[in-house]
């Protein structure tokens, strides 16, 4: 663990200048001076403490890399294997923890990604239709925001690491927009404006506001390493590492006058950009892919690559010389290369939390970083690899001919001659005597043979310590017998509990959290109004509300209300018993009293969802007739009736 850069070492005999910043809160935060190093000191010294815990994992972390990159580095003996002949086989990862991890990751997808992504209610009845309207624009945000892939992101980290982090923001996209606008002039003569036609013509505009998802690293987490990973909420700080560029801070202190001292970085490159912290590069095996990865990711001669950490802290402002109060407050700060505070501002969020969600289905309740799902199948992962791969080699051996010669019998150049049909050649002193002695066939024994067969066990113990059984990968039980329907049910059923199990401490952990900061958010930062689509699962609702329109306009006033995150079960389409709810809605559909009692048509609702339909909606009818009453009446009072006119042949 490299030593933390003291302030006064990394600021000595440097002359950093003054570059005329004006800072926030009238703080002296120009690099160099006694508050700024003061400060950075204080926040290198956490970034140093959650890191060596961090890097305790990595070596760990760093085989898992390499199991789910199906390549392994091959060694001298391999490469002239394959510098020889390159179709020659050699020693590879068996990907089975690469399709555990697609297993799994299947069922978190399914789960949680479908459209509205975060569901709202209204804590009171007068805020149901605003949190109905706040749900469709946090739809809006997600999918324009791609949400679902930053997701995707944290459930894989999360499965193969122990920990996935998601961190939420606000941000607003500047750009320009074509619009059409009049075009004329100002005539001196009439003194009015004379329109002469339309023009096209591009206007600096706000593309997007919204939120954001960020996903951090693993390995450039910095949490709190006294909480639990689940309790990140209540440590002092919690932060993370990134790679940037020195245009990329340009255009950030341009868009935010928050942020500053960029320009110090100028000509800042190689190591001196380089965090102390960053170990992505050099401790993760994601780029020993095929010996592709150079091991830096980085080329310091043609670009500018910086590193920096954002951290959000608990603290007393006081204690910081950052202000006056003597209480608590979240603040955020950004530290760039190690050496120069770019961003310190308190936070000032209504949800009065760090912006970050943390993702461990298989947290034990007290690790800062717990064992994930695939390090507990990777020494199984390992055997099964060298099932495989001794297999490969005695095979290997096996093919090549093992002779024992004498030389001074036969040609041993025409012996070594590996083109077919060969013509060897025996020598003078051997004509006349046979060739049995000449050459002889070494006896080689397969002792690898039944290492195939041992590998189908090995796979199974995979399956059954993951949960990722063969229901659940989508592959039919193997064997003679027929499987009968209940037993596939039952063995789907039993294998995705378990799942479900993991997709509920996923809920409670990540989405909840994540859902109410992102409408917290909204709720505080909205400026501008949106149109959102009145279709989905409460089209009925706003349309009996707002009236017949496909689509409504929400204004920042609409959306703040007091709400309910509605709680994923963790359950995905197709996990339950649809056959005994058919069943069911058959009994009470033939039944009256039954009927009489029960919504058969919600009923019939949850079939579908449960049966995987999305769009049943789309079948609805818009206007329902009344139901025909039919009466049975004399012939006499017919005849009477429709000489009055009342009753008419239909």
């Amino acid at each position: 663990m490299p030593n933390i850069i003291a302030t006064e070492s990394s600021s000595s005999g440097i002359t950093y200048g003054n570059l005329n910043y004006t800072y926030p809160r009238g703080l002296d935060l120009r690099p160099g001076s006694t508050l700024h190093n003061e400060i950075l000191s204080k926040l290198n010294l956490r970034a140093q403490e959650s890191s060596r815990e961090i890097s305790k994992r990595h070596k760990s972390w760093k085989k898992i890399d390499r199991t789910l990159t199906a390549y392994i580095p091959a060694d001298e003996a391999e490469k002239k294997v394959q510098d020889n002949d390159e179709r020659k086989p050699i020693s590879i990862v068996i990907p089975y923890s690469f399709a555990t991890l697609e297993t799994l990751l299947t069922y978190l997808v399914a789960a949680f990604l479908d459209y509205p992504i975060f569901k709202y209610e209204g804590s009171s009845p007068e805020d149901r239709f605003g949190a109905i309207l706040l749900e469709k624009v946090i739809e809006v945000q997600s999918r324009r925001a791609k949400m679902a892939l930053s997701l995707h992101t944290t459930f894989r980290d999360a499965w193969a690491y122990g920990i996935g982090v998601s961190a939420p923001y606000w941000d607003k996209v500047y750009g320009k927009k074509t619009r059409i606008v009049d075009s004329g002039f100002l005539s001196a003569i009439f003194g009015s404006w004379i329109a002469t036609g339309q023009k096209k013509q591009s206007q600096d505009t706000t593309l997007y506001e919204g939120n954001m998802l960020k996903n951090v690293d693993p390995y450039m987490f910095l949490p709190d390493p006294n909480v639990p990973i689940q309790d990140v909420q209540k440590g002092e700080f919690a932060g993370w590492i990134e790679t940037t560029n020195y245009m990329k801070i340009l255009e950030q202190e341009q868009k935010d006058p928050t942020y500053f001292n960029g320009r110090y970085l100028q000509g800042t490159q190689g190591s001196n950009a380089q965090s102390a912290w960053n170990k992505a590069k050099s401790s993760s095996g994601r780029e020993d892919h095929f010996n592709f990865g150079s091991g830096s990711g980085q080329a310091p001669y043609t670009t500018s690559p910086v590193d920096q950490y954002y951290m959000y802290i608990n603290l007393i402002p006081k204690e910081w010389k950052l202000g006056t109060s003597e209480y608590p407050e979240k603040w955020l700060f950004c530290v760039a290369a190690d050496k120069y505070i770019r961003c310190a501002k308190p936070l000032g969020l209504d949800h009065n939390m760090f912006p970050l969600v943390t993702c461990s289905p298989d947290f034990d309740g007290y690790s800062v970083t717990p064992v994930s799902r695939l390090e507990v199948i990777s020494g199984l992962q390992g055997t099964l690899d060298f099932l495989i791969n001794s297999h490969i080699q005695n095979v290997r051996k096996s093919i090549n001919d093992m002779l024992v010669v004498d030389p001074s019998l036969i040609n041993i150049n025409d012996l070594l001659d590996p083109s077919p049909g060969k013509l060897i050649r025996m020598r003078r002193a051997a004509w006349g005597r046979g060739v049995d002695d000449a050459v002889k066939q070494l006896e080689v024994t397969d002792i690898t043979q039944n290492h195939i067969r041992d590998s189908a066990y090995i796979t199974e113990l995979i399956k059954t310590c993951s949960g990722s059984v063969d229901s659940v990968m989508g592959l039919a039980r193997s064997g003679s017998e027929r499987v009968s329907a209940a037993e596939a049910q039952g063995t789907r059923m039993s294998a995705l509990s378990r799942l479900a199990k993991a997709a509920k401490v996923v809920s409670l952990q990540t989405m909840n959290d994540l859902g109410y900061m992102l409408a917290s958010h909204t709720q505080q930062l909205m400026s501008q109004n949106l149109y959102v689509s009145m279709t989905g699962r409460w089209e009925d609702d706003l349309r009996a509300e707002f009236g017949d329109v496909t689509r409504k306009m929400v204004n920042p006033f609409d959306i703040v209300i007091d709400y309910d995150i509605v709680e994923a079960d963790g359950s995905i389409p197709g996990d339950g018993d649809t056959q005994t709810l058919v069943q069911l809605f058959q009994t009470i559909a033939t039944n009256p009293l039954l009927a009489s009692q029960f919504d058969t048509v919600r009923i019939f609702q949850r079939i579908a969802r449960m049966s995987g339909v999305k769009d049943l909606g789309d079948f609805k009818a818009q206007k329902q007739l009344p139901p025909v009453q039919a009466t049975t009446l004399p012939d006499g009072t017919v005849a009477s009736e429709a000489s009055k006119g009342n009753l008419i042949p239909v």
